[in-house]
């Protein structure tokens, strides 16, 4: 009996999702007339979300051997990039030579020269990807780039001997290579450049290197300060300090030096979660 009820309940089930099936076919017209592209738009954004393919920062110009690979690329009038997650380039917190313009040589210094001895220490600033070991007489002598995962690449120049090798990945604090006093140098430090597709920025505008921090936790590049060189690259216009970042905290700048003029303490002090 028990085996009949079930087999009865079982009959029933199958007929009512037959015939709900039947209505569904019966009731149906003609989708195209139904669904408009907007609405089809609107039905994948609330399905997936707003994803786009993740592009792969190590492709473009990873093959060029050359320190700006980006000379055709397609270069946004503004960026905005995560600096904070930072560990400093080397131990030494003093800048002996800042960015800017240098008549005397009649071309701009694109980065910064921080003290350093032969044979100390040099560490990548963020996560990231060796992109270039190489050599240059006439200029950066031994030098290393890193490519990291928030745009930028760093340039470390002068070296004495390389720790790493291309293709490797490396970690913020990973020493890479030991400063020195190769190519067109007067004497050992370190030279320290930060790029974003090319253009040069003012490390000081990322790096407070006196107090081995970064200003805040956000840059904000802008393609419009920038004017090319004669190189062929791309430089600040002006040789005062020009400052992108953005904080919690507020800070103004003397144009000379770069040096620090005066500092008003807010809650977040973005960047200084590393030091070294």
């Amino acid at each position: 009996m028990s085996m009949s009820v079930a087999t009865n309940a079982q009959s029933r089930s199958i007929q009512n999702y037959r015939q709900a099936h039947s209505n569904l076919l019966a009731n149906q017209t003609n989708v195209n007339k139904q669904l408009s592209v907007e609405e089809t738009s609107r039905y994948a954004r609330d399905l997936y979300g707003d994803v786009e393919p993740e592009h792969d920062i190590y492709t473009e110009g990873w093959e060029s051997g050359v320190v700006n690979p980006y000379k055709n690329a397609d270069i946004p009038a503004t960026k905005t990039l995560n600096i904070k997650t930072s560990v400093m380039p080397i131990k030494w917190n003093v800048v002996n030579s800042h960015y800017g313009y240098r008549p005397r040589f009649g071309r701009t210094h694109k980065g910064v020269d921080l003290k350093a001895n032969v044979g100390d220490t040099v560490y990548a600033v963020y996560d990231g990807k060796v992109r270039l070991t190489k050599f240059e007489r006439g200029g950066y002598g031994f030098y290393v780039i890193v490519r990291h995962e928030n745009g930028l690449e760093t340039v470390y120049g002068h070296l004495s001997r390389f720790l790493v090798k291309p293709d490797q990945y490396v970690k913020a604090g990973t020493p890479i290579a030991l400063s020195g006093n190769t190519g067109r140098s007067t004497g050992p430090h370190l030279h320290f450049e930060t790029r974003f597709m090319g253009y040069a920025i003012n490390p000081e505008a990322i790096f407070d290197f006196e107090g081995r921090h970064t200003h805040g936790d956000l840059y904000t590049f802008n393609k419009s300060s920038y004017q090319s060189d004669s190189r062929g690259g791309y430089a600040q216009r002006s040789s005062k300090r020009s400052y992108g970042y953005s904080s919690k905290r507020s800070t103004s700048y003397s144009g000379k030096g770069g040096k620090k003029a005066s500092a008003s303490a807010g809650k977040s002090r973005g960047g200084k979660k590393r030091r070294r």
